[in-house]
């Protein structure tokens, strides 16, 4: 896969997380994108922005020490931009 399908990928797990809920992250990535989605979503998206939330919270409750600052998801690269994510989860949510 490159770096689009596993952008993707991860946009279409979040945006399934965010409809439907009740979930947690599997692992630290998800969960520090899951989490950063949620703050860029919570205005446009507050019932799906809190399932990001949840599922965020439910993976750093067992493991406290994998939360990154913001900052740290971006340049990671885990996140290309906060405006890319906003926009392309908007999309995707809106075409549920």
């Amino acid at each position: 896969m490159n770096a689009r399908d596993v952008e993707f990928a991860l946009l279409a797990r979040c945006a399934a997380v965010a409809r439907e809920g009740a979930q947690t992250a599997q692992n630290q990535r998800e969960a520090n994108v899951f989490r950063v989605a949620a703050m860029v979503m919570q205005f446009r998206f507050p019932g799906e922005s809190g399932n990001l939330m949840q599922a965020s919270e439910g993976y750093f409750t067992r493991y406290p020490d994998e939360k990154l600052e913001v900052a740290d998801v971006v340049r990671k690269g885990w996140v290309l931009s906060l405006p890319r994510l906003r926009d392309m989860l908007s999309r995707l949510l809106h075409g549920a």
